[in-house]
């Protein structure tokens, strides 16, 4: 998903403050305690399947670094970051390992820089797929299995494992495309920016990256995602009753 250019033990001290802060929360609250536990298999898909776009988009584009890594595998172990994989889980956004690519083996068809947005934007277009193909699902579920899901605790654990993998793909893939270092939106706008601001851009991303930070630690991040979330999963949810009608 991306990787990061500046002092990682001071992030990991920053990050690990706000993650025993969040997980006291948890701990004293069961219902909460639960909630996490049933978001941990659409934590799994939704980093592993990430991670493997990007390695896939690049591949296809005829760069072998992600596939002689083994990074073109469905195997979450191959994907996961600790630290970026408790952050989803315990906050809803976080990251993989980041997928290495060499863009200059990219097919001349086209320029490296819409070569790395087009590989940039395979992760969180792949997250959008997922929430929906699961929201559908969800929807069927609903329709052919109504009183599983409503009258039985196993119906509720799988109705709770399928919207959380809903909403955690929905939130991986808008996080990464806020257009800040070293998210995915970062790279996916330059294609787009003029000349100078493209410039000015990459000579100050450093700045961007603590940018990043800021809004992270603060909350805004949650804020700017928070409602799309709640949006796409609305939108996702009445194309599924509509579908299915429910």
């Amino acid at each position: 998903m991306f990787g990061f250019s500046f002092d990682r033990r001071t992030l990991t001290i920053i990050i690990g403050i706000l993650l025993g802060v969040t997980l006291l929360r948890y701990i004293s609250n069961p219902n909460m305690l639960i909630g996490l536990l049933m978001s941990a298999p659409g934590v799994l898909v939704a980093i592993t399947f990430h991670e493997f776009a990007h390695g896939l988009a690049a591949y296809k584009l005829g760069d072998n670094t992600a596939k002689d890594e083994g990074r073109l595998s469905l195997n979450p172990m191959d994907h996961l970051d600790p630290i970026g994989t408790v952050m989803l889980l315990v906050a809803g956004f976080g990251w993989g390992k980041p997928v290495h690519v060499n863009p200059t083996n990219y097919t001349r068809k086209m320029s490296m820089e819409k070569g790395e947005a087009i590989v940039s934007a395979a992760g969180p277009i792949m997250n959008i797929i997922l929430a929906l193909i699961f929201t559908l699902i969800y929807s069927a579920l609903y329709k052919f299995a109504g009183a599983f899901i409503s009258g039985s605790t196993v119906g509720y654990v799988v109705a709770g494992i399928i919207g959380s993998a809903i909403t955690i793909n929905i939130g991986l893939g808008v996080f990464n495309l806020i257009p800040l270092p070293p998210l995915d939106g970062s790279k996916i706008i330059k294609p787009f920016l003029p000349y100078k601001a493209k410039e000015w851009f990459e000579n100050n991303e450093q700045i961007f990256y603590i940018v990043f930070i800021v809004i992270w630690i603060s909350g805004i991040a949650g804020e700017i995602i928070t409602p799309a979330i709640s949006g796409i999963s609305s939108l996702f949810l009445n194309l599924g009753s509509t579908i299915f009608g429910l």
